[in-house]
């Protein structure tokens, strides 16, 4: 005899991520049963690839801090599901505190001579910087166009961010405490993308085809 598939925890589709609805009468332990079920064994076009923005709805049911951890713990299994809020009886929905390595501001414009963009988290700035200017971030920055001014990664100490840029001619750049020097007279750059980071101290420059070589939670294409 078939197995009826219980309804515990449904998944929705949004224009800017996915809604986790759990059911609110049934026993935690069948919750937590069926979303971890969910997560290994299908959905697997939503769950797996860029980052994806989850808001969680718990309906009229009530949990302990333990339970929720429970929960959020399931999902961080997942290293591109982000839980962006958490609605349950005793609170209102809020957006959830992400960890500086998700918080990606999308800005775009042009930043001239004597302007500042200050940007708290990670920056991906769509546009130019030119000589003179400068965008400061406390986490990575991601400039998509010429970096021709300066710019400050990490600026509250964090030795793992990194900066990078289409075209990639910067005054100066800075990495927590550590500044390089800006390139010699007349020195071509390369046409493909290029970041810099620190390793042991010392500022690099490498390719940014080469940025999964740190570590870092990115997802990754191999090809065929």
């Amino acid at each position: 005899m078939a197995v009826k598939s219980s309804r515990y925890v449904t998944i929705k589709g949004i224009k800017d991520g996915l809604i986790f609805q759990f059911d609110d009468q049934c026993e935690f332990n069948d919750l937590v049963t069926e979303l971890t079920y969910k997560l290994e064994h299908s959905h697997q076009n939503i769950l797996t690839g860029p980052l994806v923005h989850i808001d969680m709805k718990l309906g009229k049911r009530e949990i302990t801090d333990e339970q929720k951890d429970t929960l959020l713990d399931i999902l961080s299994q997942k290293g591109n599901l982000i839980v962006r809020s958490f609605d349950s009886p005793h609170e209102e929905p809020v957006v959830a505190s992400l960890p500086e390595k998700h918080m990606v501001k999308t800005i775009s414009g042009m930043i001239r001579s004597g302007q500042v963009l200050e940007h708290e988290g990670t920056v991906l700035f769509l546009g130019d910087v030119n000589a003179g200017g400068t965008i400061i971030s406390t986490g990575d920055i991601y400039i998509l166009g010429a970096l021709r001014g300066m710019a400050h990664a990490g600026i509250d100490g964090n030795e793992q961010a990194v900066i990078a840029a289409s075209f990639f001619s910067p005054t100066q750049i800075r990495i927590a405490d550590m500044i390089s020097r800006p390139p010699d007279e007349g020195e071509s750059r390369e046409s493909h993308m290029e970041f810099a980071y620190l390793q042991d101290g010392i500022m690099k420059i490498d390719k940014m085809a080469n940025i999964a070589r740190l570590g870092r939670d990115f997802n990754v294409f191999k090809g065929v």
